[in-house]
């Protein structure tokens, strides 16, 4: 059998927010679980590319077939901050989500073939208040005239309505209803897609692997998978069943996800059904 030079690049980030919508919980509670579901999925992918038989490859033949496996993400920030909401110090590098991802790190790091490439995590801003939030808690600056009409009028301030009444309630409750997880300080990703780009420019242009698959929904990438296309590289797209837009289905040679696909909850059957 011919080995083809095949290179799965998995956007890390990308990867953990889909996975719990694909795959049952035992299969992404920890980081092992998680680190053994990636690797499942570069070989499913590979298996289906060559050819090979999914019930009985047990020696890992997958792998002759495999340039390298890529995996993108960002070494967790560590910095300390004071939360405004819970009035807690925080160490954020003895986070949970912390501890996860460097332990998630170290399981790939064990397994054959895996390369990490780590970006970090900066400090943007300071703390934001969630987005779904944002609006309703803004409208707090419609009030301002009619908290200064009270703190100057008093009783003699003009009364509420029904509607100003019931807007005001909405307000309340929303601030009243405001949690620790509601407010965020504000980080960002640095230097993943940058090492993405750089991956796939280079091991295109040294030969080193003939199919690209990379695993991501993000569209940043069109420009490097236009240089891979260009020099004669397939390069396939698997965005784990979200939806992409044209510039992405223009720009790849076929988009596939070798997971089963997430049921509809608006398609899931009744329970009356049988």
């Amino acid at each position: 059998m011919r080995l083809r030079r095949i290179a799965v690049l998995i956007d890390g980030g990308f990867f953990l927010k889909r996975l719990s919508k694909l795959v049952e919980s035992r299969f992404c509670s920890s980081p092992q679980q998680v680190a053994d579901t990636a690797r499942h999925l570069c070989k499913r992918h590979v298996q289906r590319l060559v050819g090979l038989d999914t019930d009985a490859d047990s020696d890992g033949r997958w792998l002759d077939h495999v340039y390298r496996l890529f995996y993108y993400d960002a070494t967790p920030f560590e910095g300390v901050a004071h939360h405004p909401l819970a009035n807690q110090r925080i160490e954020f590098g003895k986070t949970g989500l912390a501890l996860f991802r460097q332990q998630l790190f170290s399981e790939l790091r064990r397994k054959r073939k895996f390369a990490l490439r780590l970006g970090h995590v900066g400090k943007e801003g300071d703390w934001k208040i969630a987005t779904r939030l944002t609006k309703q808690l803004l409208k707090t600056r419609r009030w301002m005239d009619r908290i200064e009409d009270v703190l100057l009028n008093g009783a003699a301030a003009a009364p509420l309505d029904a509607q100003e009444t019931s807007d005001l309630r909405a307000l309340l409750t929303a601030w009243r209803g405001l949690e620790r997880d509601d407010v965020r300080l504000g980080l960002r990703q640095k230097g993943v897609d940058m090492r993405i780009g750089l991956d796939i420019a280079s091991i295109t242009l040294k030969q080193q692997a003939y199919t690209f698959i990379l695993v991501t929904g993000d569209s940043d990438f069109v420009p490097a998978a236009k240089l891979a296309r260009r020099e004669g590289v397939e390069f396939l797209l698997d965005p784990l069943w979200q939806q992409v837009g044209d510039d992405l289905h223009e720009h790849v040679d076929g988009i596939v996800s070798v997971f089963p696909r997430p049921i509809d909850p608006s398609q899931a059957p009744s329970r009356d059904e049988h």
